[in-house]
């Protein structure tokens, strides 16, 4: 089999060209090829080299299919020290992204140059890891500590005119790479540019400080990971230590996240959101419906939120509301979120200016004649959903999808109310729908193929990760809810407190405790919920006879200032004893003996509660396969990354 690296002169230009599609990993015959052609280049009549990459992309990163083998000969490290230690300058041009272990061949260059539509990053931290081959050791040495810690730590990608700003990139080519590139490395030779090695350069001034103010901000924003931590032990030694020494370090730190069961978790991860994008049964050559024009119905947050999706994506989007007020209302919603996303610096003006062009409004649903997309998104009552899509199929045009928003509500029943129900989903946003990443899409039992499809290849274009479920009440995310729900509440009642359920959750990793999860959605919700069930159907008193008290005492939540906390002007939780003695008295009303709960119970319960109804949920075919029930659980619900997801954790506890 061919090398996937070639090498040739250009003149007085060694080209070392690698074409490993589809992203140019670094394979271990990508890392022996370019090994093989630093040293040629050497001995040869060549003054200086260039790496550049064939295809859509220069080296995105490190060989996936690698992770967890034995590391074979030449390691990333030694063909970086070949790269970096060259006789002839070496310069890298860069294209598409140069991402990890990509990244980190280019610092080992001498000189980097890229079109403006690159991207760098070194994204290790989201698999648990950190870069392994010098990048936490020549990224503060070129671009400084605060901009090599958050590059790292965040593992974000940045653009080639910020990592030029940063010292990453000496030079952005305008006009084709190839040429741009040959043409400034000759202009380098004939500058005398020396050999520039990154290694050797000396750390621009810092802040002491700056170490322990990452080190406290780290463990709030990822709690409980260690992969940022180390990131920063192994910046700082790039401060105080010669470059082997840091390098030392970096492997061993590597090596302890690589080993972690954190690492473990978060690549399960990695792979598990690509398989869920996977349909069973339905292939890539399935047609899809062209999706140009969107339709919303409901201008309230959830729809506003879900409009703002397909116009930052540059889908021209219709929003119907029942009147002038309301949808005065509803635009104004929009306005100020794109408003916050300028103030934030997530949006420039211009780019919010055109977002917002793309969003219309009206009180006429024959304004949706021509939509591709339907999105109805009112609250949750399934008559005024089924009422709304009679309309939609008498105003609808043929083969346009009609999809619900809906948490909860049967995708089946609504799309009988039309004559097409092949044509109805159910896709269920996550608020705010414009900035979570989680899609639930429903598949009814008449949902076309290309339906399906369709929605699942459009979440990729408004930049959500899509999860298949069946229909249930509550699909996959809030059908777990419930007995997570009613587990808290017995705990409640057997002698915890929700300052203790929710600081016992919270240090195991969940990004809010319950019961402050109950509280921001509002106990109401559910309690006007119950008030249609009967009591067999509401079940056991002990799973919900708390919350109903407070409701009926005025505590609905935040919203109230009040529920299970009590709020300060500042929308602060705080501990209150009146609930503690709601609590009390109605675990005697019904008969239920208060104890000691530790911390290990409380989490091993509610947990438990999660596990065992995502096992019912795949059983019942609800979910297509267990990681895709982790995804959810990730990116819907506030899931420890670190952990992998229910499934995954509890998979890994049985086995360890």
């Amino acid at each position: 089999m061919s090398s996937p690296v070639s090498y040739k002169l250009d003149g007085n230009i060694g080209v070392i060209s690698v074409n490993f599609p589809p992203v140019n990993a670094l394979s271990q015959a990508v890392r022996a090829g370019i090994v093989d052609a630093i040293a040629t280049a050497q001995g040869d009549s060549s003054e200086a080299v260039m790496i550049i990459c064939e295809g859509r992309t220069f080296i995105a990163g490190a060989d996936i299919t690698e992770f967890g083998k034995p590391i074979q000969s030449p390691w990333l490290p030694e063909m970086l020290a070949d790269v970096e230690n060259s006789s002839k300058i070496v310069v890298a041009a860069i294209h598409g992204t140069a991402l990890g272990g990509g990244l980190e061949t280019a610092l080992s260059a001498h000189y980097r140059c890229a079109l403006p539509s690159a991207k760098i990053g070194l994204p290790e931290v989201k698999l648990g890891l950190l870069p392994g081959a010098g990048g936490t050791q020549r990224t503060p040495r070129l671009a400084g500590v605060k901009a090599a810690l958050d590059l790292m730590t965040s593992g974000a990608p940045v653009a080639a005119s910020m990592a030029r700003d940063a010292g990453l990139v000496d030079k952005i080519i305008d006009d084709d790479l190839y040429s741009g590139a040959i043409a400034w490395t000759r202009e380098l030779l004939a500058e005398g540019a020396p050999v520039r090695k990154s290694s050797e350069q000396s750390v621009p001034e810092f802040d002491a400080d700056i170490f322990d103010e990452y080190r406290a901000m780290l463990k709030k924003r990822a709690r409980g990971q260690i992969a940022p931590l180390h990131i920063v032990s192994c910046v700082e030694a790039a401060t105080n230590k010669t470059f082997q020494e840091g390098m030392a370090l970096e492997r061993e730190m590597f090596m302890a996240c690589m080993e972690s069961p954190q690492s473990a978790a978060m690549r399960h991860l990695f792979f598990a959101e690509r398989q869920a994008a996977k349909v069973d049964g339905i292939g890539k050559d399935t047609p899809l419906r062209p999706i140009k024009t969107v339709g919303v119905i409901g201008g309230g947050t959830m729809g506003g939120g879900i409009a703002m999706c397909f116009a930052n994506a540059g889908i021209s989007v219709t929003m119907i509301e029942i009147s002038d007020d309301a949808l005065a209302r509803g635009l104004s919603i929009i306005d100020k979120n794109y408003g916050g996303s300028v103030k934030r610096g997530k949006l420039s003006q211009d780019k919010a200016a055109a977002c917002r062009a793309l969003i219309s409004g009206s009180t006429d649903y024959a304004s949706l004649a021509e939509c591709d997309l339907v999105i109805e998104a009112v609250f949750e009552d399934p008559e005024l959903k089924k009422r709304i899509f009679r309309q939609l199929d008498e105003v609808c045009k043929p083969g346009a999808i009609m999809a619900t928003n809906t948490s909860y509500q049967d995708v089946d029943a609504i799309a009988a109310a039309t004559s097409r129900p092949q044509d109805v989903i159910g896709t269920h946003f996550f608020s705010p729908a414009h900035i979570m990443k989680l899609l639930e899409v429903v598949r009814g039992a008449s949902t076309a193929d290309d339906v399906l499809a369709t929605v699942m290849k459009l979440a990729k274009t408004i930049r959500k990760i899509p999860v298949v479920s069946g229909v249930c009440y509550g699909f996959i995310g809030n059908r777990m809810l419930n007995p997570y729900g009613k587990t808290v509440q017995l705990l409640l009642l057997e002698g915890a407190t929700p300052l203790q359920v929710d600081t016992a959750m919270e240090e195991w990793g969940m990004a809010m405790g319950p019961l402050r999860v109950f509280d921001l959605a509002g106990l109401d919700v559910g309690y006007k919920a119950r008030q249609a069930l009967s009591d067999d159907e509401k079940g056991d008193p002990k799973t919900y006879q708390v919350p109903d008290v407070l409701v009926e005492m005025g505590r609905t939540g935040q919203k109230s200032g009040a529920g299970f906390y009590e709020y300060d002007d500042r929308g602060r939780p705080v501990a209150d004893q009146v609930v503690q003695n709601v609590i009390e008295e109605v675990a005697k009303d019904l008969g239920v003996e208060r104890r000691k709960i530790s911390d290990d119970e409380i989490v091993e319960r509610l947990i438990s509660a999660l596990v065992n109804e995502g096992r019912k949920i795949l059983d019942e075919g609800i979910a297509q396969r267990s990681s895709d029930i982790d995804v959810v659980y990730i990116y819907g619900y506030g899931f420890p990354v670190s952990r992998g997801g229910p499934m995954f954790y509890a998979d890994s506890q049985r086995n360890a």
